[in-house]
């Protein structure tokens, strides 16, 4: 049985060492042959990119012997090599400009003597990346790949440093600008990484770089399908729950068919527990400290409409929070809509690892401590259909909020949602009825429905408002097929920072 390709971003050691391959080189010949030889790919961590890079260096090196048995064995011309120079930013770390040209001229050294280059110390990284790919074309008579992988980690990395980020920008803008002028000597580029920063701000002058990122032709690119993980890792998939495996890992879209991420499954396949597996390899956690310290109705995120302008929407001068959680992994899209011929994308988590764990960290922002008990106990009160510990542990639960940060009314609503979307149920937000849209759903083992409704009072009349709705809208008889339903209101007090009330009857 083949080896499970764990962390194996190395095509040649995959391929040697009978690691598991997923044959993703229909893409690659298809990116190769059709269309221009700039392109752009942004995914989230851990979603396969090095691996493509990787693949992609050894198939322009035309080492036709790592290519048995794939799509692109009898299509390629194995006779034409191409000098390939890879750079993989993600080896290097910096945290001021200064230490940018240090850390460059180390890896372009070490790339330089596989071509008999040497570094010239009087030039910047930018002059000897220039003169690297001249000395290839001339030496080899043969156009240069440039593969450039996790090419803004140096940015992300410094991200909350504001003035050292934008020179590090500068620098990395002066690096990538060489490629504009080198048309003749290129054969092919692709910059992978995880955010998209505007051409105008990184890749100024580069405008033959094309963005593959929602291109569907392109979606399957990286992570695996479900037809690809029942088919490449059926050995390992023997008395497994399918289905609940999807819904743990499974949901990313690229608008080509939904994809597991490969660092998610295989942790899985090779543990065979559920865990969140992706979410712990690293958070982004500037975006957690942007959501605290800013008035972001997160809730709603999900129902909005978007459109690729704003998913792209990235640069230091102003980070689109849409953009960030999109970009990251923590959002996906999972509806397209046309409009007037124009296209919007409806987003939300990708599956029930990220909603849980996206939301477990956002409570720990809020409240500055993990909730780890306290969801674990409401979870077992909904699970029991124990109403009134269900309302004990939500009472708890805030007064573990400072009232520093109750004092903005969003955070409420964040905190109640955040706290029940990491009990890790189905939770359906403003779920529509025929009358009216229900503030909060939590559908249980698909036979037990609780339906929430919540409201932000000011004084004793308006108490009672919550349920009554539910009531007078009728929201539970789009749930009459379920074995049980639930009502239950919920009204905060906005002057003592507290739940003002809380009433719940069962129908069903």
């Amino acid at each position: 049985m083949k080896k499970l390709p764990i962390g194996i971003s190395d095509f040649k050691k995959l391929r040697e060492e009978n690691f598991i391959y997923v044959d993703k080189t229909k893409y690659i010949y298809k990116l190769i042959t059709e269309g221009g030889g700039y392109y752009f790919l942004s995914r989230p961590r851990r979603f396969g990119k090095s691996l493509l890079i990787s693949t992609i260096r050894y198939l322009f090196e035309g080492r036709k012997e790592l290519f048995k048995g794939t799509y692109i064995e009898d299509k390629w011309d194995w006779n034409n090599f191409y000098p390939v120079i890879r750079i993989d930013l993600s080896q290097i770390a910096i945290t001021k400009e200064e230490d940018f040209e240090t850390q460059m001229e180390l890896l372009l050294k070490e790339i330089g003597e596989n071509y008999k280059y040497k570094y010239e110390k009087k030039y910047k990284a930018s002059g000897n990346l220039f003169l690297l790919i001249k000395k290839c074309y001339d030496y080899y008579k043969k156009q240069v790949v440039i593969l450039v992988d996790e090419y803004d980690k140096v940015i992300l990395d410094n991200i909350e440093n504001k003035t050292e980020v934008e020179k590090i920008r500068d620098s990395l803008k002066n690096f990538y600008g060489v490629l504009k002028g080198l048309d003749e000597y290129i054969r092919f580029v692709l910059i992978t990484g995880v955010s998209k920063f505007s051409k105008v701000s990184l890749f100024s002058g580069l405008n033959q770089l094309k963005d593959i990122s929602l291109d569907p032709r392109y979606g399957n690119i990286c992570g695996y399908t479900q037809n690809e993980l029942e088919f490449y890792f059926k050995d390992y998939l023997q008395g497994l729950n399918l289905d609940e495996i999807k819904e743990w890992y499974n949901g990313y879209y690229f608008l080509q068919d939904t994809l597991y991420n490969p660092f998610d499954i295989l942790l899985f396949l090779d543990s065979k527990e559920f865990n969140s597996y992706w979410y712990e390899t690293g958070k982004t956690e500037f975006l957690f400290k942007l959501l605290k310290n800013k008035d972001y109705q997160l809730p709603y995120l999900t129902k909005a409409y978007y459109t690729n302008e704003i998913l792209d929407k990235f640069d230091l001068e102003y980070i689109s929070i849409e953009a960030l959680m999109f970009q990251t992994g923590y959002l996906t899209i999972k509806e397209v809509k046309k409009i007037d011929n124009e296209k919007f994308f409806i987003l939300n988590y990708p599956n029930k690892e990220v909603r849980q764990s996206f939301n477990r960290e956002l409570l720990f922002y809020i409240t500055n401590e993990y909730q780890t008990d306290r969801t674990s106990k409401l979870k077992i009160a909904i699970l029991h259909e124990n109403i009134e510990d269900i309302k004990h542990q939500l009472n708890i639960f805030f007064s573990s909020i400072s009232y520093e940060i109750l004092k903005n009314e969003y955070v409420y609503q964040a905190a109640i949602y955040g706290l029940i979307y990491s009990t890790g149920f189905n939770i359906i937000l403003e779920d529509n009825t025929s009358k009216g849209r229900i503030d909060l759903t939590i559908i249980v083992n698909n036979s037990i429905v609780y339906i929430l409704e919540f409201k932000v009072i000011q004084d004793e009349k308006e108490k009672g408002n919550s349920i009554n709705q539910i009531l007078q809208k009728e929201y539970y008889k789009k749930y009459l097929n379920y074995e049980k339903i639930y009502l239950i209101g919920i009204e905060f007090d906005k002057t003592n920072k507290k739940i003002a009330n809380f009433e719940y009857q069962q129908i069903k």
